[in-house]
């Protein structure tokens, strides 16, 4: 199974076009094949409000929508992976998206919305189906775990079971947290046996740490304010091998008599 070079970023709103242009640099010096992006992180966070602004709202959608289509191909070929707000048949969501030379495509609906001071996200927008499928990108499985649906180990296990060799994990994550996070996404990356590639929204509130972890929880690179953007070369085939092993296995181990 052929290597991926996969980047995880951490992305400032206030200065979007700048890092966007010095992230694409980055892509095409490194080769990169797949960029995981932060959680809604093509226009500022607008969750920290509680009260829905429906002009508020629709900025957002455009601008993910515009900047999606006008400035994708800067990180082409490789594939990226984010979440966007969106609107579905009347209904506002928060939309997992895979973008590569095929365009844009749907690839999952955020179901684990939290509700709180700086993340009103219930207030917002309304949970997704609750299916948590995997999708092709850059030439291996991926399962989306859009931040909070990180906490649900659940979702981690049964992305291993279907074979899932990276989970991609857009985040919009605050300072004070980053550890917790990191902690969270070396136990999912255990839990399934794949690698874990997130990436923040890198303003003041929000501290960036991006990182990417391989399948037995080992951190592989985690950005920071002096360098925003990381790559690393992985191995899905390490993926697959290590759904075989130690604590992976055991869920369907038999007693032997």
């Amino acid at each position: 199974m052929t290597r991926v070079r996969v980047t995880a970023c951490e992305l400032h709103t206030d200065r979007l076009d700048e890092d966007w242009q010095a992230l694409a640099e980055h892509v095409r010096h490194e080769r990169s094949d797949l960029v995981v992006l932060p959680e809604m992180g093509l226009a500022p966070w607008f969750a920290r409000r509680r009260e829905f602004d429906r002009q508020l709202w629709r900025s957002a959608v455009d601008a993910h929508a515009r900047f999606l289509r006008e400035r994708l191909a800067d990180l082409a070929p490789a594939a990226v992976l984010g979440a966007a707000p969106v609107e579905r048949d009347g209904r506002r969501l928060n939309e997992a998206f895979v973008a590569d030379e095929a365009g844009v495509r749907p690839a999952h609906l955020k179901y684990h919305l939290p509700d709180e001071d700086d993340f009103w996200e219930a207030s917002w927008y309304e949970r997704g189906d609750g299916r948590f499928e995997p999708v092709e990108a850059a030439g291996t499985r991926v399962g989306f775990l859009v931040c909070t649906e990180m906490w649900f180990g659940e979702r981690a296990r049964a992305y291993g079971n279907q074979k899932v060799n990276i989970h991609a994990i857009p985040r919009c994550t605050p300072n004070e947290t980053l550890d917790k996070w990191l902690a969270g996404g070396r136990t999912a990356a255990v839990v399934a046996g794949a690698y874990a590639i997130s990436s923040n929204h890198g303003d003041e509130r929000f501290g960036g740490q991006g990182w990417i972890v391989d399948p037995d929880g080992d951190v592989l690179a985690v950005t920071s304010r002096e360098e925003p953007f990381v790559t690393r070369e992985i191995d899905p085939a390490a993926a697959e091998a290590a759904k075989s092993t130690y604590p992976r296995y055991v869920e369907t181990c038999v007693t032997r008599r």
